[in-house]
């Protein structure tokens, strides 16, 4: 296994790795709209929040090795479904291949965050 870490992307809040490849296949951790370059939360609106984890996304597929085209499978967290179609507008200019995707509305995210998402992506070796 290889553990995919990069500074683009918000470091762990916890004991977990950002990612890891594993058998050609890239895992990420679930990645919320922290901007790395500031370690904060600029956003308190669900586009700009989905954004950024986009963002942090597309740092750690590059890391990875791979890219959006490549995501099989996403699992995605909000904090409230009312923001279920903002959310979709900014998450399908990222995921255009359309993958795979699991959608739950949660209790409470990290830092009371409106929004995460977790990936599996291939990675062509």
């Amino acid at each position: 296994m290889k553990v995919v870490s990069t500074e683009k992307a918000p470091k762990a809040l916890g004991p977990y790795s950002q990612g890891y490849v594993h058998n050609g296949m890239f895992y990420s951790a679930g990645q919320i709209g922290i901007n790395p370059e500031t370690d904060a939360v600029e956003s308190d609106t669900i586009e700009g929040q989905t954004e950024q984890v986009c963002k942090n996304l597309a740092a750690l597929l590059e890391a990875a090795g791979t890219d959006f085209d490549h995501v099989v499978k996403t699992t995605c967290f909000l904090s409230d479904m009312g923001n279920f179609a903002a959310f979709n507008e900014v998450y399908a200019k990222y995921f255009t291949s359309k993958p795979a995707r699991s959608c739950v509305a949660v209790k409470t995210l990290p830092k009371n965050l409106l929004c995460e998402v977790e990936l599996i992506a291939v990675v062509e070796e």
